[in-house]
């Protein structure tokens, strides 16, 4: 089955595989949302069945939190957890420092507090997520309901004397309503092309009355794995400053693709 999956799959796949080598038995982790991070949910849920692994997760969704329970993951809050030991999350863009876009999913407020309530955070992605400068990707903004446009049209204000190159911002849409977050909230994505001062423009957005949260992870990544089509898997360390270059082998029978 293994082979009919796309080279971006197969990618995805073996970094969350790589992923979860690095949890360890009774670990409290933080569980990502995306498609990379689905990958990582059913690697986590292969170990937990094969060597009777414990560990408790606490998912950044509910899309997340229902993949785990119907794999046998189990979750918990993070209230109940209140400190962890890992999170593993996937990213929308990464640079050179490991600093991130996230947010694609819709999920960044959750993603962002798990992830700082954690000891470490290893990102896993495709190599095609990897840029020298953040920006390409909509930077997400989550703002709440009352007032949206009040506070689209101060975040279009701001940008004005950031560091960016462009400063189109729209409202996420879900068919024609807007799209709501698990908090009940709303998202403006913010087409910038390139942001010169990631931090900076990180505390600025979050000074704004109505912001609840931004997608710029700033100093929050440890660990980024990057997967590749051919199963060869880049790990860096933001910390130590190593990088390791190695090969994942899975063969067609492997379980986590019999649903597939």
């Amino acid at each position: 089955m293994s082979a009919e999956l796309s080279p971006i799959d197969k990618a995805k796949f073996v970094a969350a595989r790589r992923a979860v080598d690095f949890v360890e038995d009774g670990m409290k982790l933080g569980l990502g949302t995306g498609s990379t991070a689905a990958w990582m949910v059913r690697c986590l849920a292969e170990r937990i069945r094969e060597e009777g692994l414990r560990v408790k997760g606490v998912p950044t969704s509910t899309r997340t939190a229902e993949l785990a329970r119907s794999l046998g993951v189990p979750v918990t809050s993070l209230d109940d957890a209140k400190w962890l030991d890992l999170t593993i999350d996937g990213a929308d863009e990464f640079d050179p420092q490991l600093n991130l876009i996230k947010g694609g999913g819709a999920a960044l407020l959750q993603e962002k507090i798990v992830a700082t309530a954690s000891d470490q955070m290893i990102v896993i992605t495709d190599a095609a997520k990897e840029v020298a400068q953040l920006g390409a990707f909509p930077l997400p903004v989550e703002v709440i309901p009352f007032g949206w446009q009040t506070t689209k049209a101060l975040i279009e204000e701001t940008l004005v004397s950031m560091d960016v190159l462009d400063r189109d911002v729209t409202l996420r849409m879900n068919g024609q309503a807007p799209l709501v977050t698990d908090e009940a909230n709303y998202i403006v994505d913010l087409h910038l092309k390139r942001i010169g001062n990631p931090r900076q423009l990180a505390l600025v957005l979050n000074q704004i009355p109505g912001v609840v949260e931004n997608g710029l992870f700033i100093d929050i990544c440890d660990k980024v794995i990057i997967g590749h089509g051919d199963g060869r898997v880049v790990t860096r360390d933001i910390n130590s400053g190593e990088t390791l270059d190695e090969q994942i082998e899975f063969a067609d029978s492997d379980n986590i693709f019999a649903d597939f």
